[in-house]
């Protein structure tokens, strides 16, 4: 019989190999939702922080999942503590603000007018673009959650200019005018915080900085990155080496969506590149980290609701499909996160078979839509339709004009399809050849869809020969991907040959004389056994022929001998031989009183010193007053501190190479800086004497 787990299982991760090595994309499904229950866990029943608890409220909000009764109480209770003080930083009331948002927590009423004084504080003295975009951003959130509050930027053009100083010719941004280096993070905060501006100003800002600022977003645009199946990027250079490539596009995302939110005249992105950055983000599955399952999230949701053009996804249920079973082709198309598109005509243009590129097998096929599961199909292929690996092509063209203004799609999608079917097994047999003239000895049929009782003998002058034909459901000759021919000894040696196809017929011979040494001379029965799979084939198998019995001259006393065989399969993996290991014994040590008895004598010529300088009548009258003297005498005497510090360290930890080097490194610097005081010292003595 056929090994129907095992080989269903080498089908399977054939298929796999196959179809998943090209990129299939999915929308957001309930796997996703499913995983964000697990990825965002609050710890005792809340969160570590507010911008955490607003990651995971926003993510779960986002995918339809209440979970704000679970630790609404506690975060509540953080946000009316951060939002009533005044000593809350910019950033705690900014993820307050968005907390609150999700929440609706009970804030009294001078909470509001609070939290403005605040932000609006924090604006006036904004130096760095994170201070502009926590207090921009917050005063943003207040205006929508608190419509009665006194929200006004009456310099909004300034503080426009001010942020957009910031900006850099390559369409990235500085988080600081003291720091030089640009960064593309910055950038998607940057165009959120002047979205902030423009939508918090008085009046209209002058068309000009607005038009400065788009052609600012185009020029990013030409830094994004791409992959081979067309999926868009953008990638942090060096500024911040934390932010990937999942939080540098999520945040360009949510500063597009924002900006294109608050400005009349919209954007004209190239739209490519916006399904591209959609593919990128379903690309990447289910992210185990929840700062960016946060980011894949929120980017997605801004793609699903923006004003320059919402993506549209096209995805296939299964790109296997089964030719024996007749099944359809299925083709659904939807949003990011999975909503409905409007109504859409699809068309399949081309089959290309991955044997001949240059000509296709299915060709401009309009595709059937049921409106009861959301999906177009093709119901039936063409007759030359065979098993193989297949890239099929589609277009997807908008039925309203007036959703094209609103919708995307690209210009082809390419999926890669398997059509798989049971492949004809034909004209099987196995033969003993004599080595000399080739003649038949003894000759076969086999049935190899179930296990044969075959009983061969054979000596080290004969051949084996085994052939067999495989057929595709059109009659067409088929090489399978895998095909094995094994030999089983009784002692449990194997041997495995590989099976050669050409044209139309599989067949292997193996010569015993040329393989006695492989073999180990090993004389008696071998179990013969047949392996063929591939990902195309349904009816994959591994069939145990039969066996034979060999005849094999003894072994040489040189010839290599048969690894040996574990009684026990699984033994290897049992538990190993325990590692006994005596440690050298500890060597003596000197008494302790003989220890204490050596430090005091080394402790003895500090103390010396010590006295000697009292002797001496040490003061510091004579200590420079002038600001430049006085500077290389404190600092001559912090030489000689620091000496004495690098002996006490040499004693504790240091050994007496890092000593060395770092003591010739002071000796240096004394020697300057005690020669500069010396000499200021005779200086001033002689003017003394002179005067």
């Amino acid at each position: 019989m056929m090994a129907g787990g095992g080989v269903r299982f080498l089908v399977l991760i054939l298929v796999v190999a196959i179809c998943g090595a090209a990129s299939v994309f999915q929308p957001i499904s309930d796997s996703h939702r499913s995983a964000a229950v697990d990825v965002f866990v609050p710890v005792d029943g809340s969160y570590k922080s507010l911008d955490e608890a607003y990651e995971a409220l926003k993510a779960l909000e986002i995918l339809g999942i209440d979970k704000k009764s679970d630790f609404s109480s506690s975060t509540c209770e953080n946000v009316v503590k951060v939002l009533g003080s005044s000593s809350s930083t910019l950033k705690d009331a900014f993820y307050a603000l968005n907390v609150n948002g999700i929440l609706k927590c009970k804030i009294g009423e001078a909470g509001p007018k609070d939290i403005v004084s605040q932000l609006q504080a924090g604006v006036k003295d904004a130096k760095l673009l994170l201070d502009f975009y926590y207090s921009v951003r917050g005063l943003v959130l207040v205006k929508e959650q608190f419509p009665g509050a006194d929200i006004s930027l009456g310099n909004a053009e300034a503080i426009f200019r001010s942020i957009k100083a910031l900006s850099q010719s390559d369409g990235r941004w500085r988080y600081s005018s003291s720091n030089p280096e640009s960064s593309t993070f910055a950038a998607g905060l940057a165009y959120e915080t002047l979205a902030g501006v423009i939508s918090l100003a008085p009046s209209e800002l002058d068309p000009s900085l607005i038009q400065t600022l788009k052609k600012g977003i185009l020029k990013l645009f030409d830094s994004i990155q791409k992959y081979d199946d067309g999926t868009f990027y953008f990638d942090e250079k060096s500024v911040d080496a934390s932010q990937g490539p999942i939080s540098t596009t999520a945040s360009v995302i949510r500063g597009l969506t924002s900006f294109a939110a608050s400005e009349s005249t919209g954007l004209n992105l190239p739209g490519d590149k916006i399904v591209g950055l959609a593919k990128f983000f379903l690309g990447v599955g289910i992210p185990g980290d929840a700062k960016d399952f946060f980011n894949q999230i929120d980017a997605l949701a801004c793609l699903e609701d923006n004003k320059f053009s919402v993506p549209l996804i096209l995805s296939l249920p299964s790109t296997v499909i089964s030719l024996t079973k007749k099944e359809p082709l299925k083709v659904k198309v939807s949003t990011v996160l999975g909503s409905k598109a409007p109504a859409l005509s699809v068309k399949l243009t081309q089959a290309l078979s991955s044997k001949s590129v240059d000509s296709s097998v299915i060709n401009n096929q309009e595709l059937k839509f049921d409106s009861d599961s959301a999906t177009y199909f093709l119901d039936s292929f063409p007759k030359n339709f065979d098993v193989g690996k297949y890239t099929f092509v589609f277009e997807i063209l908008v039925d309203d004009s007036a959703h094209e203004k609103v919708y995307i799609t690209e210009a082809q999608t390419k999926v890669p399809v398997a059509a798989i079917g049971v492949i004809g097994i034909e004209n099987a047999e196995i033969a003993v050849l004599d080595s000399d003239i080739g003649s038949v000895e003894s000759q076969k049929k086999l049935d190899l869809t179930k296990d044969g009782e075959v009983s061969l003998s054979a000596n080290h002058l004969q051949k084996l020969r085994l052939s067999f034909q495989l057929t595709t459901p059109l009659g067409k000759s088929f090489k399978p991907h895998q095909a094995f021919f094994k030999l089983k000894h009784e002692s449990q040696v194997e041997h495995i040959f590989l099976m050669k196809t050409s044209g139309k017929k599989s067949e292997l011979v193996l010569d015993f004389l040329g393989l006695v040494e492989k073999l180990y001379y090993l004389s008696g029965k071998y179990e013969i056994q047949l392996t063929i799979g591939d990902a195309s084939m349904e009816n994959s198998l591994l069939s145990n022929i039969g066996h034979i019995e060999l005849d094999l001259p003894e072994r040489p006393e040189k010839a290599p001998r048969p690894p040996l065989q574990s009684t026990e399969p699984y033994s290897r993996y049992g538990p190993k031989a325990e590692i006994s290991h005596i440690f050298r014994i500890p060597e003596k040590l000197p008494a302790k009183q003989l220890s204490l008895v050596f430090l005091g004598v080394i402790v003895l010529p500090f103390i010396g010193f010590l006295i000697g300088l009292t002797r001496l009548g040490v003061n510091i009258k004579s200590f420079p007053s002038s600001t430049g003297s006085a500077i290389s005498a404190l600092l001559f005497h912090g030489g000689i501190g620091a000496v004495l510090l690098l002996y006490v360290l040499f004693w504790l930890k240091l050994d007496l190479f890092t000593t060395l080097k770092a003591l010739s490194l002071l000796g240096v610097f004394l020697l300057f800086v005690g020669h500069r005081t010396l000499s200021q010292l005779a200086a001033a003595s002689n003017k003394l004497k002179s005067a």
